[in-house]
């Protein structure tokens, strides 16, 4: 999607969070009655039935009667699409479930262009798009709508900033046709390693910025709940995380779109990313052990975009990204191939025991990535299978 920011007036602004309430509301009510359902008990309303049921509930409270009906109609169509894809037994997805006022604030609107929206630029800068009820609302106008927009989804987050994507698949980037292979090895100190010996990092908060955020996160823990304190806390703590994510994605697009210009293959880690970030903090008869230091590595893998850099690849390279598995990618040596775990001395240096390399942990581990080095414990390659743990990870924050 291509996301712009919005800059809708206080009138504008009070009709979208109408939407936003009467979408979550109409989905909520959609969940209900899908976890109302058990075997025995007679099928939950289909789409067709719930939009009957809505119509009834629009004529029976005038305040669900006042929004749009096609923002309404819409969030049940995507309700029924994501049950669709709950049950689909080749790309399984996760079951639906309840929206929360504050963290799910948005809706989508999809048409025939010129008919329920329309889409105009004004200036250089500025763009309009026309919302249900809301009228012409204004947009940044940061770059080129692409051609073919037949929907858009507004969104409000917790920063308090408005957005609106158009969705639109955009054309891949072009191979550059050099048969160059690169590897991409992703760690906590160094973000991605390519095997050419380039080290990225992705920005974060400075450091006036993180104890800023040290100091809101101890008010907020002495603020009163529901007092307008602790919302004016909350809304400034979100500012500065919108700010480090708003970082964080600019660089994973400019790393992948120069990633994706200069390689024709691009090779990276078969990490599974929600398995290594679950918390390890256990339960009362059996409590996690190194709890604060996985707290840690989680929030440093997180921070780092691993998966944000991966999937962006995807999108702009399809078809010219392979995953390698990464079993002994950290021990392995590039230049003799002999895996030992004494090699890696730190997390920023490996030094081959068997024949003396010495070179940048994190490149050697791309390079190794990069020739789709895949290697068992007794040393041997084989091809890519289930993902293990990086033993390195733990030790890269100590």
């Amino acid at each position: 999607m291509s996301r712009y920011r919005l800059q809708p007036t206080p009138a504008q602004e009070a009709v979208l969070r109408d939407h936003c309430a009467h979408a979550r509301y109409v989905w909520n009510l959609a969940v209900e009655q899908q976890a109302h359902w058990h075997p025995g008990r007679k099928s939950a309303p289909g789409y067709l039935e719930q939009c009957r049921q809505l119509t009834q509930a629009r004529a029976e409270h005038p305040w669900l009667a006042q929004g749009s009906q096609t923002v309404q109609q819409q969030a049940l169509r995507d309700f029924a699409a994501a049950m669709a894809a709950f049950f689909a037994p080749q790309n399984p997805a996760r079951r639906p479930t309840w929206r929360k006022a504050g963290r799910d604030e948005g809706f989508r609107v999809v048409g025939r262009r010129g008919n329920q929206w329309d889409l105009r630029r004004l200036s250089r800068r500025v763009g309009a798009v026309r919302v249900p009820k809301a009228g012409w609302v204004r947009f940044r106008w940061s770059r080129d709508v692409p051609p073919g927009v037949k929907s858009f989804r507004v969104t409000l987050d917790r920063a308090g900033r408005w957005h609106v994507a158009f969705a639109a698949i955009p054309a891949p980037v072009p191979a550059p046709g050099s048969g160059q292979v690169v590897g991409i090895d992703r760690g906590v100190a160094v973000s991605a390693a390519l095997s050419t010996g380039d080290l990225l990092h992705a920005p974060g908060l400075t450091a006036r910025e993180r104890e800023r955020l040290g100091r809101l996160q101890r008010r907020l823990a002495r603020a009163r709940r529901s007092s307008g304190r602790r919302g004016r806390v909350k809304l400034a703590i979100a500012r500065l995380k919108a700010r480090e994510t708003d970082r964080r994605r600019d660089w994973a697009e400019k790393a992948s779109t120069d990633i994706a210009r200069r390689f024709d293959l691009i090779r990276v880690e078969g990490l599974q990313i929600s398995n290594m970030t679950r918390s390890a903090r256990g339960t009362r008869e059996h409590p996690g052990r190194n709890v604060r230091a996985k707290a840690g590595l989680n929030r440093g893998i997180l921070r780092s975009g691993w998966g944000l850099l991966a999937r962006r690849l995807a999108d702009k390279a399809p078809g010219r990204v392979q995953k390698v598995s990464p079993a002994f990618t950290s021990q392995r040596c590039s230049a003799c191939g002999h895996v030992d775990p004494k090699s890696r001395e730190s997390q920023a240096v490996f030094r081959c025991t068997a024949c003396g390399y010495a070179g940048h942990a994190d490149v050697n581990a791309a390079s190794n990535i990069a020739a789709g080095h895949a290697v068992t414990a007794r040393g041997g390659c084989r091809d890519a299978g289930p993902v293990n743990r990086e033993p390195h990870l733990l030790a890269s924050l100590t």
